[in-house]
């Protein structure tokens, strides 16, 4: 196993070997801060860079850095590790007692793995036994191991048989710079803030004179970093501790030297910034922790730190620099919210931050468009395990028309220069009509019928793939999954836009829309679990009022479709015995009992849903011993004897192969025997209402031989689904008479 090991001279002049940490996609950008340093860099690789340097560079690397995670001088770097006994080999080589002071305590880092050493505990164990080997060989103490409060760390990295063993002269990571106690939601890493900042052009900025903003701050990171590059002071100044005290060549009449020019740097810069640095937040609490952070930094005094929103009109400040870091919104639902956050976001910015420049890190480049201004440059980076993009726009005065053709031209034109206005493509004005179009149609059936829950768009127009849902006062919009020959990029473009017209055509706030992607389902897959949120809203249908969940689920507990079935149910239940088989959250069993159905038993196999079922109820203030709930397998229930029932409901899903169930059913092969089975429990001159979801169902010939059937699909459709005729289909099914 060929070896190498890097000379460590004593003379405080001499170049020692080290690589610097950081997170992926911030290489480049270390290795010119750190060339700025000081440093003689030689290579980069992935999230690490290599060179060498002098002592006091080195301290001043630890120092200074604003964008490092680690320092690490190289002790030694090696080839062909594959193996136990070659890790401990390679780290038994190794001066270590000339490396670390004596009687200081230490902890291993192993980064990697190979074929043979698939766990870091493994490898990390390997190289504490070559280190403890070395010292008992030349007749030393044998060093503590303290994983907690270690004071020095090991560090080895092991990839493709390469192996770099060193000591860590940060301590901890250098991204802990010790101000963050308090964080808002998902902050941001120093290190990352500091990044952006550099990107965005800031230390030259702050040198200018310009101002920074941030209208969504948080627990102020960005605004921290920004205030400590303006008022040159060193980020990890009042760090107590670094790991280089630790280590056998620590200098510290040097590192004293190191010490007092950053802190007289950082006092000149502190007593002479002059720059307007100022933030918001919509959420106290995070205002209060930025405050309390800034207090730490030693620069609450130099900041602007106010709760309000981030779209309201800013503060009076001169031009400079916008930068922000928005919510991300990694799930689905969260779209909507954001998409109107961006578009007023955009507004905010053409309207008061002319002339300034913008710096925006997104999740989602897509969203940034909805800005409706041209990013000139973008960078790639890793907020953790996420993919981000950093935009770069300048804001510029939009060009106005010296003249107008006609009046209507001059009103529009005043419009869209309004601070909310946005501007939508083509294809989405036309989705936009299409909504109008939909509502003006319905108004006169919706102001007659009292109904508050519609459906107001099914896939109208195909390039607009969506269900859209009114619920009283919210919005349930469901994105149909594009087929394979649909571009992801242009179906997600067109859901953005479909999505963003909506505040405005439906007069409602984007934290009333809740948006899911409907998939091809199979089994009960339509009703698990998306979220866990609990939120519940009380919806009116007719006399019953019911509880629907807009965001957990991918259907909310009432469907819509069958509003005409439970209308019926309501008129024709009264002085009934009533059976709702597959009850779900037994809506229809609601309406069966405020129709006065005299009983009702609603049967189902989730605990959940009849749970719901029984809110249902009880928020009708309906009698539960007389209206009962089962959980038990429709299927297995229906193939006993039992009580006859004057009306049924039987609604089964189209497929299920739940666990919970005996056997797989399959609707169009065994709704025959369903039937068969569920006119057992039908008293005589009773009625059982058939229905079921399959588009192509046909009902089977022998049901209508054996029983009087008459199919009520036409009837069950009331106007909202009208386009949709093969929705669902509905059977009255009753016995025979002579």
């Amino acid at each position: 196993m060929p070896s190498s090991t890097d000379h460590l001279p004593d003379t405080a002049h001499e170049e020692l070997s080290f690589l610097a940490t950081c997170p992926r996609s911030m290489e480049t950008l270390l290795s010119e801060e750190l060339t700025g340093l000081g440093a003689n860099i030689a290579r980069t690789s992935v999230s690490s860079v290599h060179g060498s340097a002098t002592r006091d560079v080195l301290y001043r690397l630890c120092l200074w850095s604003r964008l490092a995670n680690r320092i690490i001088l190289v002790a030694g770097r090696f080839e062909d590790v594959e193996d136990g006994p070659s890790l401990v080999a390679a780290s038994h080589s190794i001066e270590w007692q000339t490396l670390i002071a004596p009687g200081a305590s230490l902890r291993v880092d192993f980064h990697g793995e190979s074929a043979q050493i698939r766990h870091t505990r493994f490898g990390a164990q390997c190289v504490k036994d070559g280190v403890v080997d070395r010292f008992q060989d030349h007749g030393l103490a044998r060093p503590t191991i303290d994983p907690g409060a270690a004071d020095l760390r090991l560090y080895a990295h092991l990839h493709r048989g390469r192996l770099v063993l060193g000591i860590d002269l940060s301590g901890d990571s250098l991204h802990l710079r010790g101000y963050r106690l308090e964080g808002a939601n998902a902050p941001l890493k120093e290190n990352l803030a500091a990044a952006l900042l550099v990107r965005a052009g800031w230390p030259a900025r702050a040198t200018r004179g310009e101002s920074l903003f941030d209208p969504m701050c948080g627990s102020g990171t960005l605004l921290i970093e920004a205030t400590l590059m303006a008022c040159d002071v060193a980020p990890n100044l009042a760090r107590p501790r670094f790991g280089f005290h630790g280590w056998a060549g620590h200098d510290d009449t040097l590192w004293q030297e190191v010490h007092g020019e950053a802190a007289h740097r950082a006092r000149v810069g502190r007593r002479e910034c002059r720059l307007t640095l100022c933030g918001r937040d919509h959420n106290q609490r995070a205002i209060e922790a930025a405050r309390a952070n800034a207090g730490r930094a030693g620069v609450e005094q130099l900041l602007h730190l106010e709760y309000a929103d981030a779209l309201s009109a800013p503060p009076t400040m001169a031009p400079g620099l916008v930068i922000t870091n928005p919510p991300y919104g990694e799930r689905l639902g969260e779209l909507p919210a954001l998409i109107s956050l961006y578009q007023g976001l955009g507004a905010l910015l053409r309207e008061h931050f002319v002339g300034w420049s913008v710096a925006l890190l997104t999740g989602d480049p897509k969203l940034g468009h909805r800005l409706g201004m041209k990013a000139h440059r973008q960078y790639a980076f890793k907020n953790g395990s996420l993919d981000t993009k950093l935009l770069l726009i300048d804001v510029h005065e939009r060009a106005r028309p010296e003249r107008q053709e006609n009046e209507q031209e001059q009103r529009a034109t005043q419009e869209s220069d309004n601070a909310g206005a946005v501007t939508h493509s083509a294809g989405a004005q036309m989705f936009a009509n299409r909504l109008r179009k939909n509502q003006k149609r319905l108004s006169k059936w919706l102001k007659r019928s009292g109904v508050e829950c519609y459906r107001l768009y099914d896939a109208d127009m195909p390039e607009y793939a969506l269900a859209i849902d009114i619920y009283g006062a919210w919005v349930h919009v469901q994105e149909y999954a594009a087929p394979r020959s649909i571009d992801a990029g242009q179906a997600e473009r067109r859901l953005l836009e479909a999505v963003g017209v909506l505040p405005e055509v439906l007069n409602v706030s984007a934290d009333y829309i809740f948006l899911k992607r409907r998939e091809r389902q199979s089994g009960r897959a339509q009703y698990e679990r998306r979220d866990s949120t609990g939120q519940r809203f009380q919806v009116g249908e007719g006399s019953a009022k019911l509880w629907v969940n807009l965001r957990d689920y991918l259907d909310t507990g009432l469907f819509l479709d069958h509003r005409p079935v439970r209308r019926w149910l309501f008129e024709n239940a009264a002085g009934k015995r009533v059976l709702n088989l597959f009850c779900y959250t037994a809506t229809a069993s609601v309406q069966a009992a405020l129709g006065g159905a005299s009983e009702s038993l609603s049967i189902d196999m989730s605990n959940t849903y009849l749970g719901w079922a029984e809110d249902n109820f009880r928020l009708n203030r309906l009698d539960m011993s007389r209206h009962r709930l089962m959980r038990e397998d429709c299927m297995a229930w229906l193939e006993r004897t039992g009580p006859q029932f004057d009306l049924i409901f039987m609604d089964p899903p189209t497929f299920s192969n739940s666990k919970k169930m005996d056997n797989v059913l399959d609707i169009q092969r065994d709704h025959a025997h369903m039937i068969d089975r569920a006119m057992a429990h039908l008293a005589p001159g009773g009625t059982l209402l058939f229905s079921n979801n399959l588009r192509r169902f046909k009902m089977d010939e022998s049901v209508s031989e054996r029983f009087e059937v008459k199919a009520l699909s036409k009837q069950m459709l009331d106007p909202d689904f009208e386009r949709r005729p093969d929705i669902h289909h509905v059977y009255q099914i009753r016995h025979q008479t002579d």
